[in-house]
């Protein structure tokens, strides 16, 4: 019974209080993947953007998988996290070469697709199929975790089968996409994580977070990130009015997209360190080399904290900058060129405030 009722007040307080977004209004399994990757670790007012601006460029599966990887990375660039962007560019070939365009409808299939998780495939299933299976993420966890009083800890292996086994009891059967929808949008609006709306809350008589006081403890989250600190140092090398830029490739940050020459350092060092390193010193020592420092850049990242200086470098045509080149696999470019290509937004601030 308690179950039931939670399911029901739930779903009228959704039907009330739901936001307008443009993946609710339709079955489309595209559509609906389409939103929950890019809704992944991004607020729903950063993401829409970026879903009206992928539909507009790529309106059908087929479509975003005839794409370069270079034209979906320049989409996404902004959001982060950019292995998301080349799984869902991966995924869509294969559901085009493999399925002829069509998904997967069952939870267990589309688990199969590279790029889906557990999460999405359940978001998949239940929106677009209506598959009685939970979804879970953050806001769902947080709701449980209040509502039913469960203090095991969600990082944890033990504490997420925990929790999924309790939300696969609470999906009303023929009801999973509406519920769904209802427990997340629940968790973003009402159940908040700082401030949550308890006074005015539907399920407060049946709480154990407002019964004992407990909604800045739970959910329970032991683990903490560790931060790593990195100190990147970019030689942004403009030669004729073009700048000389590289790929990055391997699965450090900002994978497929372009930045700089680039020398990191386990700590902060000044240019004069960085000669130090005598093919640097013979470079920038060259007659007709200008140098110009620009002022530290912060930028955070899940995991990481980078520290960035920027040093503009003007080289005459005569001078000389093979080895360099060749090392990181420099490649001239416009300006125009650059704008084009997809960028870490660090980078991208960088040169509209200094560059273009």
């Amino acid at each position: 019974m308690e179950e039931a009722y939670f399911a029901k007040q739930l779903m009228d307080w959704y039907q009330k209080h739901k936001r307008r977004l443009p993946w609710r209004h339709t079955k489309n399994p595209y559509l609906i993947w389409l939103s929950e990757v890019i809704l992944q670790q991004t607020r729903v007012a950063q993401g829409l953007p970026y879903f009206h601006k992928f539909v507009q460029a790529f309106p059908t599966i087929y479509d975003l998988a005839a794409a370069s990887e270079q034209e979906v990375l320049r989409l996404w660039q902004g959001l982060g996290y950019y292995s998301r962007a080349r799984n869902l560019h991966a995924c869509a070939k294969v559901i085009v070469d493999q399925y002829q365009g069509k998904f997967p409808e069952s939870y267990s299939e589309l688990l199969k697709l590279k790029g889906i998780g557990v999460y999405t495939a359940a978001a998949i299933a239940s929106f677009s199929f209506n598959e009685t299976v939970p979804v879970v993420d953050g806001n769902v966890y947080r709701v449980l975790s209040r509502v039913f009083g469960v203090k095991e800890d969600i990082a944890s292996g033990s504490g997420q089968k925990k929790f999924r086994q309790l939300a696969a009891r609470l999906v009303p059967k023929g009801q999973a996409d509406v519920y769904n929808q209802a427990i997340m949008e629940f968790g973003a609006l009402q159940c908040t994580p700082l401030t949550p709306a308890c006074l005015l809350c539907p399920l407060n008589t049946m709480c154990y977070a407002y019964e004992h006081g407990k909604q800045r403890e739970l959910p329970v989250k032991v683990k903490r990130l560790k931060i790593k600190q990195r100190f990147l140092h970019y030689f942004v090398i403009r030669q004729n009015g073009s700048l000389w830029m590289r790929q990055r490739v391997g699965k450090d940050i900002w994978s497929g997209l372009f930045d700089f020459y680039l020398l990191e350092s386990s700590a902060d060092k000044t240019l004069e360190n960085l000669m130090e390193n005598e093919q640097i010193m013979q470079f920038l020592t060259q007659k007709g080399v200008s140098i110009e420092v620009s002022k530290v850049y912060k930028h955070q990242l899940t995991h990481q904290q980078l520290f960035i200086i920027f040093y503009i470098i003007d080289i005459a045509e005569t001078c000389l900058a093979g080895t360099l080149i060749a090392e990181q696999q420099l490649k001239m470019f416009t300006k125009e060129e650059v704008k084009n290509l997809p960028k870490p937004i660090l980078i991208n601030n960088f040169l509209y405030e200094e560059i273009f």
